[in-house]
C-alpha cells in the first residue's frame, strides 16, 4: 500500500473528523486506531489518518507517539504528513503543538511549517493570527473551558510561542486572500527572520486551498480539519488521486444488532444533545463523584442497561456541568477525575458490545479513545457524514465482528445528534 497524504491525529474523535474531511474531498481514506500491525491487510487508499491519544499527554510522550507514527507512513509512501490538531487548538503552554510540529519538522528534515486550526465550516476562523469560534474569540467563547486545556489566549501566535523553541510568525490574511504567490512571498521573509511555524489566517475555504497547496509542497503542515481539506482538494487537483469519488457505501452496510450510547463530554452540546435524546430512550446520568468513590456506579450502570437494551437504544452519560467538573477537579485532581469518567465509560462501552451491542455512538474526545482502545479496533472505514466532522465508521479486523460507530467530539453536531447518529446507522 502506497498512500499519497499520511496523518497523525491527536486524538480519536478528531482523526474520524479529518478522516471523513478527506472523504468527502476525494480521497480514499482509513483511520487507524494506532499503528497497525503488519498482518492486518487495508484496501486500497489514498489516505490514512492514524488515531493518538496525545493531546493531553506528557510532551516528551506525544513527541516519541507521533514520531513513530511519522515514520510508518513515510515508509508508506506518505510525502508530506499533516499533524491534525484540534480546531480549539487544545493544548497548554507546555504543549503539545509546539513540540511535536518541531519533531516531526525535525525529523523531515527541517523547514518552515505552516499551521492554522480554521475550518470555516465549524465556526473556526483564523484573522491576524487570533482564534474565533462562532465570531467569537477563543478566550470568550464557551470553549475557552475544556476540562483538560482550557484556552484563555485567543492570539495563537502567542500560544504556539510559548510551547516551542523556534520563532512563530505569521501569515495575514492580505497574504492568504492573494493566493499561492503571495504566501510564498511571505514565507521566504519569515525564513529569513529565523522563523521555524506560521500561524496562518484563514476566514473561508478558498483560504483553506491556498495554504493546501502550498502546504503539500513542504513535508509537514500542522492543523485541524479544514487544513486537510485544503491538502485533499490539493491532491485531486494534482491528478495524483484516481478518477471518482471516494465511496462510502461499503462502510454503512447493515450490521445488525443492538445500539447504544455513552457520552463522557461535559460540553454544552453533548449536555444538550442529552436533554434531546431523552425523549426517545431512557438515559442514564452517572454520578461522577460515585465514579470517583469506587465501581459500584459502574455495575449499576450495567445492570441498568441489560435490562433495557434488548428493547430499543439506550444512553449512558458520565457528562456533567462545567461547575461540577470544575469542583471534582480542585476536590480530587484533574488527572484523576478525568481518569475515573474514562475508565467507566470504556468499561461501559465494552459490556454494551459484550451484550449485543454493534451501533454505538460515543461523545467526547478522551472517551472515544479508552472506548475504542478497550475495544481493540485496530481500523475504520469511513462512511456518509452525520454531522460536519463526525462520520459513521466501519471496524476493519475488529475481534468482536463488523461494528458501526460514531465518535463525537464533545462541542459537534446539532441537538439531535444522538438519534440521528442511529438512525443513519440503520
Amino acid at each position: 500500500m502506497t498512500i499519497l497524504l499520511g496523518s497523525i491525529a491527536d486524538d480519536y474523535t478528531g482523526a474520524s473528523d479529518l478522516a471523513n474531511t478527506l472523504t468527502r474531498n476525494g480521497l480514499r481514506t482509513v483511520q487507524t486506531v494506532g499503528i497497525l500491525d503488519s498482518s492486518l491487510a487495508l484496501p486500497d487508499v489514498d489516505a490514512v489518518v492514524v488515531s493518538l491519544k496525545i493531546r493531553s499527554v506528557a510532551a516528551a510522550d506525544a513527541v516519541a507517539a507521533a514520531t513513530q507514527a511519522d515514520r510508518w507512513l513515510r515508509e508508506r509512501g506518505a510525502a508530506h504528513v499533516l499533524y491534525k490538531v484540534c480546531s480549539t487548538f487544545d493544548s497548554t503552554d507546555a504543549g503539545n503543538i509546539g513540540p511535536v510540529t518541531e519533531a516531526l519538522s525535525a525529523a523531515a528534515g527541517g523547514g518552515l511549517v505552516l499551521v492554522t486550526p480554521a475550518f470555516p465550516e465549524t465556526g473556526r476562523t483564523v484573522y491576524f493570527g487570533h482564534l474565533f469560534v462562532g465570531g467569537q474569540p477563543l478566550n470568550e467563547s464557551p470553549l475557552k473551558d475544556h476540562p483538560l486545556n482550557p484556552m484563555h489566549d485567543a492570539n495563537l501566535v502567542r500560544v504556539l510561542a510559548r510551547q516551542s523553541r523556534g520563532a512563530i510568525g505569521l501569515v495575514d490574511l492580505g497574504a492568504v486572500a492573494a493566493g499561492p504567490d503571495a504566501v510564498k512571498a511571505r514565507l521566504d521573509t519569515l525564513r529569513t527572520t529565523g522563523v521555524t511555524a506560521a500561524i496562518a489566517d484563514a476566514i473561508f475555504e478558498r483560504d483553506l486551498e491556498t495554504l493546501g497547496e502550498i502546504a503539500l509542497e513542504t513535508p509537514v503542515s500542522t492543523g485541524a480539519s479544514g487544513l486537510g481539506l485544503g491538502l485533499a482538494r490539493a491532491l485531486v487537483r494534482s491528478g495524483q488521486v484516481p478518477s471518482g469519488a471516494a465511496k462510502t457505501a461499503d462502510a454503512i452496510r447493515p450490521v445488525g444488532g443492538l445500539s447504544a450510547i455513552v457520552a463522557g463530554s461535559c460540553s454544552r452540546a453533548t449536555l444538550r444533545q442529552l436533554e434531546v435524546a431523552e425523549r426517545s430512550m431512557p438515559v442514564l446520568r452517572l454520578d461522577p463523584e460515585k465514579l470517583l468513590a469506587g465501581p459500584d456506579e459502574i455495575s449499576a450502570a450495567i445492570s441498568w442497561a441489560g435490562d433495557r437494551i434488548s428493547a430499543g437504544p439506550v444512553a449512558v452519560a458520565a457528562s456533567a456541568s462545567p461547575e461540577t467538573v470544575s469542583r471534582l477537579q480542585s476536590q480530587y485532581g484533574r488527572e484523576a477525575s478525568g481518569h475515573a469518567i474514562e475508565t467507566a465509560t470504556s468499561v461501559l462501552a465494552a459490556e454494551l458490545v459484550a451484550r449485543g451491542v454493534r451501533r454505538l455512538v460515543v461523545a467526547g474526545g478522551e472517551t472515544s479513545g479508552a472506548a475504542v482502545d478497550r475495544l481493540a479496533i485496530p481500523a475504520f472505514l469511513i462512511g456518509p457524514e452525520i454531522a460536519p466532522g463526525v462520520p459513521v465508521l466501519r471496524t476493519v479486523g475488529n475481534a468482536q465482528g463488523d461494528m458501526l460507530l460514531a465518535l463525537k467530539s464533545g462541542n459537534f453536531g446539532g441537538e439531535d445528534f444522538f438519534t440521528a447518529a442511529l438512525a443513519m446507522m440503520h
